[in-house]
């Protein structure tokens, strides 16, 4: 077995852009990357990994209710034994991105994980019922930038630096 520390990505996704978002990420974190649906998340996978990318759409202004729904599965069961872990967010948003952000923030906190890297917000400018819902396309840029994220994570966990 791999010494590797493991970088859980944990995402939901309705219309692509958060899984294209993820699966980036864990191509830019390598053999660190620890993929996961968070409607297949168990507390197990938390506590086994020594780091997170939670990465999911904003709806309604909120965090996505699959992200959600794996918050409150997992949460209980392991507050007060991941202290300290490093985590990040990647959001896909119709806009600005930043309620989903906040209620990830107020939540791992409960859990004192540790934001290592700012968040990305991808801003897909959907804001008709039309583009909301329609599969969406990250545009390269966007996607580099997650891979360079899931990358700058592996790389601090695996150097021990969070």
């Amino acid at each position: 077995m791999s010494d590797t520390p493991r970088l859980l990505i944990l995402w939901h996704s309705r219309t692509g852009a958060s899984e294209a978002l993820a699966r980036a990420a864990a191509e830019g974190a390598g053999e660190a990357a620890w993929l996961v649906p968070a409607a297949e998340a168990e507390p197990a996978m938390l506590l086994a990994a020594q780091g997170y990318l939670f990465c999911c759409p904003e709806n309604l202004g909120s965090l996505s209710g699959l992200m959600k729904e794996m918050f409150d599965r997992a949460y209980y069961p392991v507050l007060g034994r991941i202290e300290g872990r490093a985590y990040a967010t990647l959001i896909a948003a119709g806009s600005d991105g930043e309620g989903a952000q906040r209620q990830i923030d107020r939540i791992v906190t409960g859990w004192r994980l540790r934001r290592v890297a700012e968040g990305l917000i991808v801003n897909c400018a959907a804001q008709t019922p039309e583009a909301i819902a329609a599969t969406k396309h990250v545009p390269a840029s966007d996607l580099a930038a997650a891979r360079e994220l899931g990358a700058a994570l592996a790389e601090g966990l695996r150097l021990g630096l969070f």
